[in-house]
This record gives C-alpha cells, structure tokens and sequence, in this order.
C-alpha cells in the first residue's frame, strides 16, 4: 500500500446516490454550539457553527435576531467569547490549528474590511491557552509554554496586563469573583496535573487568599465563584468518595461544605444567576441529565428536557436554561428550559436538518478489573456475524456517550457493526476506573478492548474476519498498539493523529501534555524508558501483521507529525502494508471537505481489507 499526502478528495463510499448523500449530509448539514452571551448585555451572544464549510465563529444580536460571521480562516475558530457589557469579541488566533497564540478582540457590532482584531492583551508572548475570564474591569488568562504555565491579569482595561503567578508545573485559569477581586486557579505543583489542586489569589498583588488540596490522587477542580457581589462561595468539584461531586468553599472563612446531592453518577455544576441554587449536570454512564438543587433547601429537582442526553448547558438571567442535546439516534439540537417549565427549541442552524441514525445499546462485558461498559450499534435488520468497527475514544480521559456522532453513523451505513469501549481511563464511572491506567497506561485499556472483543466474537455479533480497530487520538494510540500487541485479533488498523512513538511526541508536545504525561506515567522518559518503551506503539512494529492506515495533521500540537514519521517509516522498513494521509491542519480538522475525505478514506480502506 501507498503513501500519499494531503487527503481533501471527495471519494464516494457508496454506488447509490440516497445513502451517499445521507452519510455526507449528517457532516454538511449545519449546526451550531449553544450560544453562550454577554453577562450584563444577554441578548448579545457568540456560538460556533459550521455553516460555512468551516467551523467558525457566529455573533448573534438577540433583540434583533441578526447573525454575522466574524471569524474567517482557513483551519477554523472555534474559541471565543464576548465581553460582558456586550461590546467585544474576544477569540483565540493559532496559526494552522496548531493552539498556539493569543487572544485578539474586536467589536462585536463589527469592524471594517481594512480593519484587523486587536492583540487583546499586548505584551503576553503567544503560548498555548490555559483559560481565560473576562470581568467587568479585570480579564485572567492563562498560557502554557516551555518555560511552564503562567497566569496573567489586566487590572484595568487602560493597563497592560502583569504575570501574578508562574510555575513550571501545569496550571489554569479557574474564575474571577463576582467583584473581581480574587481569582481561583488550578494548579499541580505538587506534580500531578491530573490531580489539581485549587488556590485562590488577590487580584491585586497574586498573594494566596485560600488553598485546598485533597492529597495525592485526589483531584479538584474549581467551577465558579458564586455570582453575588462580595460572596466568596467558590464551588468546587472533588472526588473524596471515589467519584466526581461537588462541595463549596467559602475562600474568606475556610469552611467547606460538602454537597450531600442524591444522584449515582458523577457530577459538574454553575450557579443560578441569584446564586441560591445549583444548575446541575448529572452524567452516569453514557448520558447526562439536568437538575436544580436549591443551596438554603437541599431540594433536587429534575429539569424536564427534551429526550437524548445533554452535552452542555447555563442558566440566564431570567432563570432559563440553555442546553445542547443529542442521542446516537437523533441529531443535536440546541433548545431552552423556560422558568414556566415550557421546553422548546431555541436556535436553529439554515437549512436541511442532519438526518438521523441508529440507537446505541449499552452493555457491561466480564473484564480483568470487572465489568466493561461498551455502546453497540448495527445497521437495521442486520443479522450478525458482521464486519464490526471497534472505535476507540481519544482522551484518555473521555468517554463514548449516547449522543449523535456522524462518524459512527456512517460506518453503520456502509453496513458495519460498531462497538465503543469505555475502557479503564474513560470517565463518567468512577475515579478508580479512570485512574487504573496510572503507571501502566495502553496495555490497560487493551486488556478491556480483548475482553469485549471477545464477547462480540461469541455473542454472534463481529465475524472474527472482519474486526478493525480505530480510533483519534488516544484512540488513534490505542489502535497502533493494538495491532502491535494483539496481531492476532484485528483485519486492520486505523489510526487518527494518534501517539505513535511515546519518547519523539514527549520532545515535540505542548508543555500541558508533557505535564500529564509524567503524571500518568510517573516521571519522564528519561527518568522511566523502560515505561515509556512498553507502552509506545513504535516498539511493536515487528509484530504488525494487517494493513494500516495512518491519518495525520501536520501541525498537530499534541500529537506532533516527526512522532508519526517515526512509526510510519519503521513500518515501511519492515514492509508492513499501510497508508498515510497527510492533512494541513492541528489536532483533527475542523472543515468540513477534509473530514468529509477522511471519513471516505477510512471507510473505503476498511472495505478493502475485510
């Protein structure tokens, strides 16, 4: 098999017309992000869309429900905000897709053609982002480079912003108080970036006001500052019990009260804009739900949403909540919960709607640790055994959901099985099925992915002949080493800008990364070679025996390219069959045309080779 460069074809995946267009329409349709808006000017607010071919940046004037595109480039823009009075936009410019810049801003009613945005805080060098708020006077950036993470603050928008805080471990911006006079932050120096701890500084001079650290293996993460003028309840996410839930801090007192809310699953929240009551999200397992919880009562109420799961949501000033939701069968919608309990859709995309799919099945496979969860999904009237696409979720600290995903649609079209494993690492079940991973990380998960690809085997689902493992990113990293580490179970491979040779990604990666990796690992590689070497791909390319396919961004930050070189031409030197397609962007693509042509590729290489 050959390698061949930048993939931006239009290849067809099936003769008949109907299902060529509906696969490729589930990706062109448009769509759109719940907008988020302007805190003292609401009905200003920006979303993203994809409208265009690319996705963008959209303001929308709510009072006279105008939209207007304001960002334009060839790799897309997909982080931004607005000021809160409602007079900026505030949007990240990397080069390429590769995440590293700066924020610029310009107005939000719009600049003229000649007219450039504006470095948004001049004098912070480009890095890659660590978050950002920006206040009613006072704006907190994060950034991330060789030297460590560094936390900025403009104190007065006349004044340039000032570093209050450095380090050469990870850290991030976590929110500015209602006043503007402290900021919470994130941070792991005590080195472990996936563990963080929560300090709180003065904005004024960056000197510690609070800090909170639940020890090692115990991660916080804070959410917001409760948005009451002078209040200094900071809500805080933990895991003391094994799972993800919340507790409140008061950053003047030092009191700590722990949320005794009665869900399963794992837990996120943002305050009411009164802040007497918690918007809370209730992820347990695939799907994600909302809630109210009263903070003077302890009274839980279930906010009555339309079906599917929810991907993101916030409440207005006047008590509505906004909310993304989807399901493996349905298409996303963007709609509102009203304060009368009234749900109905808020903003539609132009066009045709994405057409819909299949449902997904979950079910819990014996494993080496206990039970796996897995999401299945098979073309209708389908009788097994089939060809059967294992896809592998990147993160690894993600999961596979039960929301619409057109690349999984696809596949069930062109007439596979597809099987989703929420191997140990993934999230929504639990710390310690997240955390087992630590020290021993791609040989874990693996261990999971042999066990329900077995069970597929045995159920009569997957025809032993036609098993391919995929995956992006992590998941992209997992399916190289599974074909390395268990030739004997896969027809092929697919692999998405994914970690190839552990040891060259760590020189080239971006700082942040570099972090988790010590953290998930326990030290760097030349403190552990012998770790790293076991759980990289490149060190079992000898004992690849199927075709693979290897798909990568030339200025993927994360999974850097001379990594990916590496393995491709340790694959060529065997004589290993694959193929390579280059594309000109980061981490993934955000126009549409290309990923159109890598869903092609991927499909019409899995039909060759089953």
């Amino acid at each position: 098999m050959a390698s061949v460069g930048d993939d931006q074809t239009n290849e067809r995946v099936f003769d008949d017309d109907e299902r060529e267009a509906r696969w490729r329409a589930r990706f062109t349709a448009p769509r759109l992000t719940r907008p988020s808006w302007a805190r003292d000017a609401p009905d200003r607010s920006v979303y993203a869309s994809n409208a265009s071919g690319t996705w963008e940046l959209y303001a929308w004037d709510r009072a006279t429900d105008t939209h207007r595109q304001f960002t334009d480039r060839p790799n897309g823009t997909v982080h931004g905000t607005v000021s809160p009075d409602g007079e900026q936009l505030w949007w990240f410019a990397d080069t390429d897709g590769d995440e590293f810049g700066h924020w610029v801003v310009e107005p939000f009613a719009g600049r003229p053609p000649s007219a450039r945005p504006q470095p948004a805080l001049p004098g912070v060098p480009d890095a890659y982002s660590a978050g950002l708020d920006i206040g009613r006077k006072v704006v907190a950036a994060g950034s991330s480079g060789e030297a460590g993470s560094s936390i900025w603050v403009r104190r007065t928008p006349d004044q340039p912003a000032g570093m209050i805080y450095h380090h050469v471990e990870d850290a991030g911006v976590g929110g500015l108080s209602d006043d503007e006079t402290l900021l919470a932050i994130g941070h792991s120096e005590h080195g472990d970036s996936r563990h963080p701890a929560v300090r709180v500084l003065r904005v004024a001079d960056g000197s510690t006001v609070a800090e909170l650290w639940d020890g090692p293996g115990l991660g916080l993460d804070p959410q917001a500052f409760a948005p009451v003028p002078g209040d200094g309840r900071l809500l805080v996410a933990h895991e003391r019990r094994g799972r993800e839930e919340l507790l409140i801090l008061d950053v003047h007192t030092g009191e700590q009260t722990e949320l005794a809310i009665d869900l399963p699953g794992e837990l996120s929240a943002e305050f009411y804009p009164d802040g007497a009551a918690l918007l809370v999200l209730h992820t347990h397992g695939p799907r994600t739900t909302l809630h109210r919880y009263d903070l003077t009562t302890g009274e839980l109420s279930p906010l009555q949403t339309a079906p599917g799961s929810v991907g993101s949501a916030d409440v207005r000033p006047d008590h509505t909540v906004e909310y993304g939701i989807s399901s493996a069968a349905t298409p996303p919608a963007v709609r509102a919960v009203h304060p009368d309990g009234t749900d109905r859709e808020l903003l539609a995309p132009p066009g045709s709607r994405a057409p819909g799919s299949v449902p997904v099945t979950e079910v819990w496979v014996p494993g080496p640790a206990g039970d796996v969860p897995a999401l299945v999904a098979r073309p209708d009237g389908a009788d097994g055994p089939l060809p059967t696409m294992f896809c592998l979720h990147g993160g690894p600290h993600g999961a596979d959901e039960d929301t619409f995903d057109a690349w999984r649609a696809a596949w069930v079209d062109a007439g596979f099985a597809v099987v989703e494993v929420n191997y140990r690492g993934s999230t929504n079940y639990g710390s310690a099925w997240r955390d087992a991973i630590q020290g021993n990380p791609g040989l874990t998960e693996l261990a999971d992915v042999a066990a329900v690809h077995d069970w597929a085997v045995a159920s009569g689902l997957a025809d032993p002949a036609g098993c391919i493992v995929e995956g992006w990113s992590w998941g992209g990293y997992l399916a190289l080493l599974a074909l390395g580490t268990q030739p004997k179970r896969w027809t092929a491979g697919i692999a998405g800008v994914p970690l190839a040779d552990w040891v060259a990604a760590y020189d080239d990666e971006m700082e942040q990364l570099r972090a988790f990796d010590r953290a998930l690992i326990g030290g760097s590689p030349a403190e552990l070679p012998d770790r790293y070497a076991a759980a990289s791909p490149i060190t079992y390319v000898q004992d690849v025996a199927v075709p693979v396919l290897v798909l990568a961004g030339e200025n993927d930050p994360r999974c850097p390219i001379r990594q990916v070189d590496n393995y491709v031409a340790a694959l060529a030197a065997t004589g290993k069959p694959h193929e390579v397609r280059r594309f000109d962007a980061g981490h993934g693509s955000l126009v549409v045309a290309q990923v159109l042509g890598h869903v092609a590729a991927e499909i019409n290489f899995a039909r060759r080779c089953t």
